[in-house]
């Protein structure tokens, strides 16, 4: 049975039938989320065991500016949610899989609101490698996409918010690598744009962010230093071996949020245990581990999936009335 992935994307489309040429890496204008593209993919030929990300076999109707009545109507059904935002080097088609991937190794692990609805923004991403020169190259353009996509991507929550929390349903948002980026500029726009705070999210998980490490520290609403307004609980997945980051912040020329999680972390004033859990995944090899892979141990490590969906699991317990006051201790690193 096809995995349904509904999206939004602030990419240019111009054959909304073709995920692979029809969604380009072109941004529609920042001040005009009514050409934003919504719709419903149907991701066919997953499977876990290998890694197989599968096809975009279909994409149904779409519309402009808002999801598809039917869309709106199955979202609306109140399961559980998971909205996925992905990192660079993500064609249109790439982001569809993984985020059709993702929901299918958190429904796996069998663990309470981890069957979820997946719901996947898409900005426009070249979907090419870090190639030379990098300054000026690939990751650069991906870099300027994503910090741009903010406004487009306030706009996305903004329609999706209305929806998050009917019927009881659990929420979880899921960044990946520069994904993050785009999340910190739309957590910016949302408060810049006289959004009130409202918290959509039960629990947030930036793993492997390709944000700076101090993106708390920035005084409100600048950087993630809003975030916790927008999400009960905040979940920070970091390797100190991800070599895709180590480039990065040489790029950068500052360390990034996802190699050593954030500036001050064992600060509880700054970084209450109740809100935060910082996770240490430098010590997990359970994969085949190289260069890019080690960026990916958010999906590709068993041990972290577990991780990761006991932490989406955390609140569907605190949902309930026999749920353990205490919060989770915070991970640290483990041995190799």
């Amino acid at each position: 049975m096809p995995t349904t992935v509904y999206f939004a994307t602030n990419r240019l489309v111009t054959n909304p039938a073709d995920p692979i040429n029809g969604y380009l890496p072109v941004m529609v204008p920042p001040l005009s989320p009514d050409q934003m593209t919504y719709g419903t993919a149907f991701v066919d030929g997953i499977d876990i065991a290998t890694g197989a990300q599968g096809v975009v076999s279909q994409i149904a109707t779409t519309n402009k500016g808002a999801f598809p009545p039917q869309a709106l109507a199955d979202l609306s059904s109140g399961r559980d949610m998971l909205v996925f935002i992905h990192g660079f080097d993500n064609t249109f088609s790439d982001a569809i899989t993984r985020a059709a991937f993702n929901r299918e190794w958190l429904a796996a692990s069998g663990q309470p609101a981890t069957d979820t609805t997946i719901v996947a923004f898409s900005w426009p991403s070249l979907g090419k490698l870090v190639t030379p020169p990098i300054l000026q190259g690939d990751y650069r353009s991906d870099q300027t996409m994503a910090r741009n996509s903010g406004i487009h991507l306030m706009s996305f929550l903004a329609a999706l918010n209305p929806i998050l929390r009917t019927n009881g349903r659990l929420s979880t948002l899921l960044a990946h690598s520069m994904g993050n980026l785009a999340l910190e500029s739309a957590v910016e726009n949302w408060f810049l744009h006289q959004n009130a705070a409202d918290r959509m999210f039960n629990v947030t998980l930036l793993a492997a962010a390709d944000c700076r490490y101090d993106s708390f520290d920035l005084p409100p609403p600048g950087g993630f230093s809003r975030l916790p307004d927008l999400s009960e609980r905040i979940s920070i997945y970091y390797s100190q071996v991800d070599d895709v980051l180590k480039l990065s912040m040489v790029v950068n020329f500052a360390k990034r949020l996802g190699q050593d999680g954030p500036h001050n972390m064992a600060d509880t004033t700054a970084f209450p245990p109740s809100v935060y859990t910082m996770v240490d995944c430098s010590g997990y090899r359970d994969y085949d581990f190289n260069f890019m892979t080690s960026h990916q141990y958010y999906r590709m490590s068993p041990s972290v999936r577990s991780i990761i969906a006991s932490d989406m699991s955390r609140s569907a317990q605190a949902s309930t009335a026999v749920a353990s006051a205490a919060p989770a201790p915070r991970r640290r690193k483990r041995t190799a």
